[in-house]
């Protein structure tokens, strides 16, 4: 719940993001005949200009990916020696320091006006027979430059090193353990290896422990973890706290944080993807966007209707950030029984320019949230990406959520989670200026 003092906080940031808003409305009025509208003018046509030749760059090969780079770099920069030239820059750098004060205040405001959610956390009793798996590349190297296995074997955990030249069956280990006593089963390693192990850990109702030694750690950030020490990881073992927690589910298959279709999955199946993201991703990208065998996906997010989707991300829980796309993106909830669907579908350079330049308002960008959600498409088997892992479905591939399905053993102590900065909702902020309180 919100404070008192957190209320007052939050009106007083909201009147002041509305000051400022309406203080760019000022400078923007008396410098219309200076060349303020000029300054707006320009900004717009400079964002369209960038989003179009990024879209050409993306979706075309030769000389048209050339034209698209050329444009998407001298756009903007075309706009700044504008101002530059025609004395604009003051009124352009005024305008943007307004807006920007408004945005950040806004943000400020909701943020603190939201009510507090904590996570329920219960005293978890010391596990007698910890099992882990840590696998030795993962992160690059991360078990072996922190420690973890000397580290876990000095707190009684009894931990199995997989062998980078002879893959694993990891479900089947954790099965194994849990068969034959484990009190907890925990994974040093990726997303991918983390899902598996957690389907096992809540299918025989054992707390599960993350240890961050991956090389993103999206989980075990939205967890709350350490993801610059995974050793404080280790420190549940002797002080820890319990979560539940959901788990995904995509046709009988366990994920902790998203399962990919389209573009994404597409771009993952190629094996020298993992040597050169970039470069794959790029040289792929027209064939996937526009080309003759393109293949999108429908989908049915509970009752709504999707189709020919270029690009569908399914998440276990809601991704909350300002920007879809940014790497602020955090899960601050991950007990809310539900799924997050973001869907993509450009058409052409206008659809580009249309997304950049509303954002989350643009028909080419949906967002959901959802119980269930049944992807189909032309063909009979599609690409999916499960928490990162590049695999091949049967369809309709139906994935869903199991609320509580998890019981996460964490520390004591570790850096919780930061809330995310929040959309900025103009009718939430007035009113949160000027409303009742």
């Amino acid at each position: 719940m919100t404070s008192p003092g957190g209320g007052a906080g939050a009106r007083l940031l909201a009147r002041l993001a509305v000051l400022a808003a309406v203080g760019s409305l000022v400078v923007l009025a008396l410098s219309v005949g200076d060349g303020g509208l000029e300054v707006v003018v320009a900004g717009l046509l400079g964002l369209v200009l960038g989003a179009a030749g990024l879209w050409w760059f993306l979706a075309h090969h030769g000389l048209v990916r050339l034209l698209g780079a050329f444009v998407a770099v001298a756009a903007p920069v075309g706009v700044l020696v504008l101002y530059a030239f025609d004395g604009l820059w003051r009124t352009a750098l005024v305008l943007v320091l307004c807006w920007a004060a408004s945005l950040a205040c806004a943000r400020a405001a909701l943020r603190k006006a939201r009510p507090e959610r904590s996570r329920r956390a219960v005293t978890a009793p010391r596990p007698k027979r910890p099992f882990l798996i840590m696998n030795p590349k993962s992160g690059g190297g991360k078990v072996g430059r922190f420690r973890l296995v000397d580290r876990a074997e000095a707190l009684g955990a009894r931990v199995t090193v997989l062998d980078p030249d002879a893959p694993a069956d990891v479900a089947a280990l954790a099965r194994e353990a849990a068969a034959g006593g484990a009190d907890l089963l925990g994974v040093a390693g990726g997303d991918g290896t983390q899902a598996l192990v957690a389907a096992v850990a809540a299918e025989y109702d054992l707390p599960f422990l993350v240890i961050s030694a991956g090389t993103r750690n999206h989980f075990a950030m939205d967890l709350g973890l350490d993801r610059s020490d995974p050793a404080r990881c280790l420190g549940a073992l002797t002080d820890g706290e319990e979560l539940r927690i959901d788990l995904g589910d995509v046709a009988g298959r366990p994920f902790v944080n998203t399962v990919s279709f389209g573009v994404y999955a597409d771009v993952v199946q190629r094996p020298e993807y993992r040597d050169d993201k970039a470069g794959t991703a790029l040289a792929l990208m027209p064939d996937l966007l526009v080309g003759d065998g393109v293949q999108r996906v429908d989908a049915r997010v509970d009752g709504t209707e999707l189709s020919a989707q270029q690009a569908l991300l399914i998440s276990n829980n809601v991704y909350e950030s300002s920007d879809e796309f940014g790497s602020g993106a955090r899960r601050p909830s991950l007990d809310g029984g539900e799924l997050g669907v973001l869907a993509i579908r450009v058409e052409g350079a206008a659809g580009a320019a249309d997304l950049a330049v509303r954002g989350s308002g643009s028909s080419a960008l949906t967002v959901l949230t959802a119980r269930r959600v049944e992807v189909t498409s032309a063909a009979k088997e599609i690409p999916v990406a499960v928490d990162g892992e590049a695999l091949r479905m049967t369809t309709p591939v139906v994935c869903t959520v199991r609320p509580g399905a998890l019981r996460v053993l964490v520390p004591r102590d570790r850096p919780g989670v930061p809330a995310p900065a929040p959309r900025v909702d103009w009718r939430k902020v007035i009113d949160l200026a000027f409303g009742r309180p």
